[in-house]
């Protein structure tokens, strides 16, 4: 079978006699245990077209099937001149990459081609199937047997009986998975039956029996106590894989597999003339490709790769990466790109570390910053017209330990102030994010040492010399650079700062703009007479003031390089017994589960949001394996990374930008009033709670609506124009939605009135 997604082109293929058949674009995410299929997903992005090329392998398809599979692999890999990167992927063991293609889940079913099975056909009813719904980011629902022996305590199951799903929570499950199961059940329902089909959520029995009577008609009378859950051993799996690297090569006219080398594993290890072969212990297999490899040496390696071995390397996903790939994201929204929350416009405090305390800072200075201090600076902004919170931690070079500790701590006392809703953000002096500088509107200087204290332990130096960058009040900022010639650079403007004079030296490489930016800073920096000096026109006191001439940077600037680098996600958590980090590909909004720790790596910054749900452990071994991250990473990452720490909730832009089609209401609207849900007769569903909170907004064509709570009465929506039946179980600005379109919903309002 053949499969793709359009726009980023996703094309699937079913084998069906040894040869490729398509599959219905319907169809995608529906996959028949007895047959193979082949998945060619295609992005477009500034470099050209990234392409991923899986073939999946049905737990009971032939090896007939599986060996035509990946001729045909072989024979598209050749047909596209090698740029794929191929996947085998066997059922139960995709890869987090196969399964992003599927946002509403994968659904396993028995049978295949030589069983003469078929694709569900739109709008066919005569449906009957159980549905094993397991997973919280990647869905997969395995069809299984009819009976009440299916069912466990901790997923979700779905009773599919064509005009009629019912899905039975499990008593132990969490509001994801059902959230995960309720989106496939309307998957099912808008893509295989039209919109027509009713949907049923069983959450509690006691408060279904019509729902839990129609289940047990199909499925029986049940008899003895459900099983309890069972667990998701994904992660232990990678946390006990033994990584060892293997190398293919040719020697003698025999092809050689040789291991080389386990953890820790090297970059320089990999050479292009030959193959190697990465397992995971049996979690993973990668197959890395050299650029200069012969096509023996290829084929060997991916054959020795899919051996059957006493790890179940048969299961494993094996991924062939290609020398010097690269692929990039779609550009994204402006204040994730700028790292900004904001048009810096709020207000801003600023507390000094000094005796392990907070200290607050004259606002006369605010924007000055010695090296050898720690400080604190909250900055409140508002945004639909409540207050939003930065907490900058910044850490001089010279701070002590327990100065750096204190701000830190500090930190954690002025969060809970602010009902712990401030974004916190670490700040190692020199690598001011663009926010920082912009909020000090072009008047920030940063002294390499020293203190801001009263009472000072160093008298300050004689002679002073800055580096101005920044053409605007968003981006300037004077740094202290050492006192000599060879600090001097003709691509910026410099500050010297004597006793009887202020030099603003003009590079010849400077614009206009940082001229002027340099005179603002230069009223701050001393109070003493301005005279600009222009390179190549210096007086001998200057040279003299610097201890005589020396060679400095003087080459033409080169237009910086901006790092095409993918954002990453990874999920923290420690739910399985051991704190694990898993990444989280093809990442979006509903991947970020408020029970984890969420690590975003955008390269400029690293976010840690902390979900309402995520435990001190995680939140804690979260920070440190941040800074693990850094150290460890392949590119050699600037261990001054910005660390910021993002309460769920309390999003600022420059995060929310990384994902498409945020959504600010998603968790203004409590999970419990989402999810608890009864059943009733006609099998559409009721909300079950007090009501559902209000979010006052407004809406193109709808008027906004005063109330602070919704208390629905037991109604259901009617057929019509833009409901279709579907259940009241919608956030704020859909029930002012359906609140403008449709006449029943009105009569469900509480008794206000309103």
């Amino acid at each position: 079978r053949w499969a793709g997604i359009a726009g980023q082109l996703c094309t699937c293929t079913r084998s069906n006699n040894m040869k490729m058949v398509p599959v219905p674009e319907k169809a995608y995410g529906t996959f028949f245990e007895g047959d193979c299929y082949i998945i060619l997903h295609s992005k477009r992005t500034s470099r050209g077209t990234a392409v991923d090329l899986h073939y999946w392998i049905g737990k009971d398809s032939t090896q007939d099937e599986q060996g035509a599979a990946a001729m045909y692999v072989t024979q598209l890999d050749t047909a596209l001149r090698g740029n794929p990167v191929q996947h085998r992927e066997v059922q139960g063991h995709e890869s987090e990459t196969f399964q992003s293609y599927f946002r509403n889940g994968i659904i396993y079913k028995k049978g295949g081609v030589a069983s003469g099975f078929k694709h569900v056909e739109t709008n066919m009813y005569n449906i009957k199937r159980l549905l094993h719904v397991k997973g919280k980011k990647h869905v997969t629902a395995t069809e299984v047997a009819l009976s009440w022996d299916s069912f466990n305590k901790g997923d979700v199951f779905l009773l599919d009986l064509g005009k009629v799903l019912i899905q039975w929570n499990g008593p132990n499950c969490n509001i994801a998975e059902k959230s995960r199961g309720l989106a496939l059940a309307r998957s099912i329902r808008d893509s295989e039956r039209g919109g027509r089909a009713q949907i049923g959520i069983i959450d509690n029995e006691k408060d279904s029996p019509d729902l839990l009577k129609i289940m047990k008609m199909v499925l029986g009378e049940r008899r003895g106590e459900l099983r309890d859950a069972i667990p998701d051993t994904k992660a232990d799996e990678l946390q006990k894989a033994n990584v060892r690297l293997y190398h293919v090569y040719e020697k003698d006219n025999d092809l050689v597999v040789q291991e080389i080398a386990t953890r820790p594993l090297t970059q320089d290890l990999l050479q292009h003339e030959d193959c190697y072969i990465l397992d995971q212990g049996g979690y993973k297999i990668y197959v890395w490709r050299g650029k200069a490899s012969n096509q023996e040496e290829k084929k060997a390696a991916f054959t020795r790769a899919v051996v059957s071995s006493a790890n179940n390397v048969v299961g494993a996903k094996v991924e062939q990466v290609k020398f010097d790939t690269t692929q990039l994201h779609a550009r994204p929204e402006l204040a994730a790109e700028q790292r900004m929350v904001d048009d810096a416009s709020g207000d801003i405090e600023v507390w000094r570390i000094e005796d392990l305390q907070m200290q607050p800072v004259n606002p006369k200075t605010y924007g000055q910053f010695y090296g050898g201090d720690c400080y604190l600076v909250l900055y409140t902004y508002l945004r639909s017209g409540r207050p939003h919170y930065v907490l900058y931690m910044w850490q001089g070079r010279h701070a002590s330990v327990d100065e750096i500790t204190a701000c830190a701590l500090n930190a954690i006392e002025l969060d809970k102030k602010y009902g712990d809703e401030a974004v916190q953000v670490r700040v190692t002096m020199g690598k001011e994010p663009a926010h920082f500088l912009a909020i000090f509107k072009g008047k920030l200087i940063i002294y390499e040492g020293g203190t801001s204290r009263a009472q000072k332990s160093t008298l300050e130096p004689a002679i002073r010399l800055f580096q101005v960058r920044g053409t605007s009040e968003m981006n300037t900022k004077a740094t202290e650079v050492p006192a000599r010639a060879s600090s001097l650079n003709s691509n910026d403007v410099f500050l010297l700062a004597t006793n009887q004079v202020c030099y603003l030296w003009c590079g010849k490489g400077c614009s206009g703009d940082e001229r002027e930016m340099a005179k603002m800073v230069a009223d701050i920096v001393s109070r003493r007479d301005k005279h600009t000096v222009l390179e190549g026109q210096e007086p001998a006191e200057f040279w003299e003031a610097l201890g005589g001439k020396a060679p400095y940077a003087s080459e033409k600037r080169f237009q910086e390089q901006i790092t095409h680098y993918q954002p990453r996600l990874f999920e923290c958590s420690n739910q399985t017994g051991r704190f694990i980090m898993t990444e989280v590909v093809g990442f979006c909004q509903e991947d970020l589960d408020e029970d984890d720790v969420m690590l975003l790596d955008t390269w400029e910054e690293i976010f840690l949001w902390i979900g309402k749900a995520s435990n001190t452990y995680e939140r804690n071994e979260a920070i440190a394996s941040a800074k693990e991250y850094l150290k460890t990473h392949p590119a050699g990452r600037d261990l001054a990374t910005p660390i910021i720490l993002v309460k769920q909730g309390c999003e600022p832009l420059n995060f929310t930008g990384w994902f498409n089609a945020w959504d600010p209401y998603k968790w203004s609207v409590s999970s419990q009033n989402l999810l608890g849900i009864k059943g009733n007769p006609g099998g559409a569903s009721v909300v079950n709670g007090p009501g559902i909170a209000h979010e006052e907004a407004s809406l193109p064509g709808c008027t906004q609506i005063p109330a602070t709570r919704w208390h629905l009465s037991p109604r259901w929506c009617s057929p019509g124009p833009f409901c279709s039946g579907l259940p009241l179980i919608v956030p704020s600005l859909s029930c002012i939605f359906y609140k403008h379109h449709c006449s029943t919903y009105s009569q469900a309002v509480s008794s206000s009135g309103e």
